[in-house]
């Protein structure tokens, strides 16, 4: 394990089996100025994360003796709620959905690539503009100052990335929203070739928002994008 901090500056756990890419991944980090610790099994990230609570933590999903899946439960396990991503070799549906239900916040296709991997932690690591304290559509409510979401006074679980989508729809009520648009808001980078990466986190912001049967208000626009209104 390694362990390199700086003054006042965000803190990466990451969780690899393999040192090289391990390594290639800390100094990239260090060098545009976080603070990383480095793990290379799921036992001792978790003690790492559980120790030290990162502002970020970075996780193979192939590590040896557990996988990264496995890991985000353990953790999500314990109420933490540190972002969370996984490098993943594979963007397949599956892969997706596998992600999203172990908890993870997002995911970054191998092989590596330093640019595109710190254009994604920095979005994760960004300091909210200042701004209202709270955005609501009839029964929901988002509460930017502590990022929860409460619909019919019922507090509801996101991941960052849910509440990040959540949060773009909740910012234009009632105006249809292209995909394009969401994944230049939410996610800021571009994908390669076709990704169903939104109809993916549509599909469980749904399910969280209409745990109690609530009337559906994320709608699609087929062909389009999506939009919050009632229907």
């Amino acid at each position: 394990m390694s362990i390199a901090t700086l003054d006042h500056s965000p803190c990466v756990l990451i969780i690899e089996t393999d040192e090289t890419l391990a390594h290639s991944v800390s100094l990239d980090l260090q060098e545009s100025g976080y603070g990383t610790i480095v793990t290379h099994d799921a036992a001792s990230g978790l003690r790492q994360a559980t120790e030290r609570h990162p502002a970020l933590i970075v996780v193979d999903r192939m590590l040896s003796g557990e996988s990264g899946l496995a890991f985000c439960n353990h953790l999500r396990g314990t109420g933490m709620r540190t972002p969370v991503l996984l490098l993943m070799a594979r963007d397949a549906v599956d892969d997706r959905v596998a992600c999203l239900e172990a908890g993870a916040d997002d995911y970054f296709l191998k092989p590596y690539r330093s640019d595109d991997f710190l254009k994604l932690v920095k979005l994760y690591l960004k300091v909210d503009a200042p701004g209202a304290e709270q955005l609501r559509f009839g029964d929901l409510v988002l509460d930017l100052a502590i990022r929860q979401a409460l619909r019919n006074g019922r507090a509801i679980d996101l991941t960052m990335k849910e509440f990040d989508l959540l949060k773009c729809l909740m910012e234009h009520p009632r105006e249809v929203l292209t995909r394009e648009q969401i994944l230049e808001s939410v996610w800021g980078y571009d994908f390669v070739g076709e990704s169903n990466v939104i109809e993916v986190y549509i599909r469980y912001l749904r399910l969280k928002i209409e745990d109690e049967g609530e009337k559906r208000l994320i709608q699609t626009v087929r062909g389009v994008g999506y939009v919050l209104r009632e229907a």
